[in-house]
């Protein structure tokens, strides 16, 4: 079988697969980029049709093209897809899609991996896992099987007709199970959604997105989550143009909130008696984040429109007053349960001894202890703006200058000058 040998192997050409390509390329590496779908396919496929970017098009994109919408548009999932192609064709990215990696090993008594595909076998002296945060979707064991009740993971949610006729519970109050919850409620759906703990940033205030207030007030550079909000989802969209997400005008539009669901017996699930705390935590989420913008406007005399109407919220629906502490299916005429509780990681082709005990990547800013091997992609690489689009490419950035400078090590020679020489 013929081995093909590569100087850096790239696995993913989602956003976090095309910006390592095109950094790469920057510094003369040369590379190839597996991708056992299509370029960005989880933008397509992995999505629910009506979904949008959270981000406005100015903001979450790579530096060099600009989505075709434009300005504060949110684009739609299927453009994002396009905007990842036209980018690795702008770039001349070295994709190979319908290539699956299955396994990536360490060479013996010497540097570099072995990786084995569905197209044969690569030699590389280095491998970027691209693969992203949204892996495994986590369905907890919280309602028995045998349960009469179609339970799905918001992965696999497309619109409101194709799910079966009856009420819609959905599990999880961040941008996606509220989206999907304020969808099915315009549907004409019977919805629950179950709310728990969450930030809740306005999406605009004084004129300005709440991604832009974000990076003004520094909260974009911050390197770590603060202690016990690891966890703790953004609720946050940019449906029908970009609006607050606001849980009391959601139930008075016709949806009932519920606590955190515990647990499920005999087809009754029981509620945490949470729900007002969640939804008070997220109010004070949304209040400390105007305060400082209010700060910054006074402390840089910007003249932008003061805006007290963000402050003042509808008044507590009946079943936040009255809240519901656990809920017959049956009686409820409850058909699905959307799960909107996140993903897990699924490294099971990495035989590399570099994931720990909870089976995430040991690394610093994406450069793992294991000589050689790096991660792009994932949620706090390097700081909160990892998630976006905009941070990916900048994490990338960062990757591959450690790859050139490990290279510029490998041609090191002492005799012809040091550094570099060898290459010169």
């Amino acid at each position: 079988m013929t081995v093909e040998t590569v100087d850096t192997l790239v696995i993913g050409a989602g956003q976090a697969g095309v910006a390592m390509s095109e950094h790469l390329s920057r510094h003369g590496i040369g590379h190839v980029v597996l991708e056992k779908d299509r370029i960005a396919e989880r933008w397509r496929t992995g999505r629910w049709d009506s979904l949008v970017a959270n981000g406005p098009a100015w903001h979450d994109r790579f530096p060099g093209l600009t989505f075709d919408e434009g300005g504060e548009a949110f684009v739609h999932k299927d453009s994002v897809a396009d905007y990842f192609e036209r980018y690795a064709a702008r770039i001349d990215a070295p994709i190979r899609c319908g290539v699956e990696v299955r396994r990536v090993s360490r060479l013996q008594g010497r540097p570099g991996f072995r990786v084995e595909t569905s197209a044969g076998e690569f030699r590389a002296q280095s491998v970027v896992s691209a693969t992203g945060p949204f892996q495994v979707p986590v369905i907890p064991a919280v309602i028995p099987p045998e349960t009469a009740v179609q339970q799905i993971h918001s992965a696999d949610y497309r619109n409101p007709d194709a799910l079966p006729q009856g009420a819609v519970l959905v599990v999880g109050a961040g941008s996606s199970g509220v989206q999907i919850a304020d969808e099915l409620n315009r549907a004409g759906r019977k919805v629950y959604l179950s709310v728990g703990p969450h930030d809740r940033p306005p999406r605009r205030y004084r004129g300005r997105d709440f991604v832009w207030w974000l990076g003004v007030l520094g909260k974009w550079d911050m390197a770590a989550p603060a202690p016990g909000t690891a966890h703790v989802t953004i609720a946050v969209s940019g449906a029908r143009g970009g609006e607050t997400v606001d849980f009391r005008r959601l139930a008075h539009e016709g949806l009932t909130l519920v606590g955190r669901t515990e647990r499920c017996e005999n087809g009754i699930l029981y509620f945490a008696p949470d729900l007002a705390t969640n939804v008070a935590r997220g109010d004070a989420n949304l209040l400390s984040l105007l305060d400082e913008a209010n700060a910054y406007v006074a402390a840089n005399g910007l003249d932008l429109p003061e805006e007290p109407e963000a402050r003042i919220f509808p008044d507590d629906p009946d079943c936040m007053t009255q809240a519901l502490a656990e809920l017959d299916l049956a009686q409820a005429g409850i058909g699905t349960v959307i799960w909107a509780t996140g993903y897990a990681l699924d490294y099971g082709w990495l035989d590399v001894d570099v994931l720990d005990e909870t089976g995430k990547p040991r690394h610093q800013r994406g450069v793992s202890p294991v000589r050689g091997l790096y991660f792009v992609g994932l949620p706090w690489l390097s700081r909160r703006g990892s998630s976006f689009i905009w941070g990916v490419w900048h994490d990338a950035a960062h990757v591959a200058d450690q790859i050139g400078i490990q290279k510029t090590y490998e041609t090191y020679d002492a005799q012809a000058g040091g550094l570099g020489a060898a290459a010169e």
